[in-house]
């Protein structure tokens, strides 16, 4: 049993910050690659920034320069540093992980997040 808990989603106004946090418990092996997906109402999910295993990155140009993604491995937990928000950053956002549970080809899985509200609004 994997679970994903996401933390940080907050109203603030146009040029705030916040943090989000996504701490993973359970049976794991390893954590392969995780990033945070971004979902606005009428608007298809969309990917916000990745890391993989190694700490390499990649972020949506929408938010590059203002968004950092990051990883501390010896806490399972990732984090996501939102800074110079938007009204357009207004979405649920959501924590993803491969997790290997179990060795073998079977013992990995993609897991998400319940998503926490972040609401960039003056």
């Amino acid at each position: 049993q994997v679970q994903l808990v996401e933390s940080g989603g907050d109203l603030v106004q146009p040029g705030g910050s916040l943090r989000l946090s996504c701490a993973l418990s359970g049976s794991i092996l390893n954590i392969n690659t995780m990033g945070w997906y971004r979902q606005a109402p009428g608007k298809q999910r969309e990917m916000v920034a990745t890391i993989d295993s190694a700490g390499d990155t990649n972020t949506a140009d929408s938010v590059k320069g203002r968004f950092t993604i990051s990883r501390n491995n010896a806490k399972n937990t990732m984090y996501l540093q939102m800074n110079s928000l938007k009204p357009e950053d207004t979405a649920a956002y959501y924590c993803n992980a491969r997790v290997r549970v179990r060795p073998g080809p079977w013992g990995e899985y993609n897991y998400w997040g319940q998503g926490t509200q972040v609401t960039v609004s003056s």
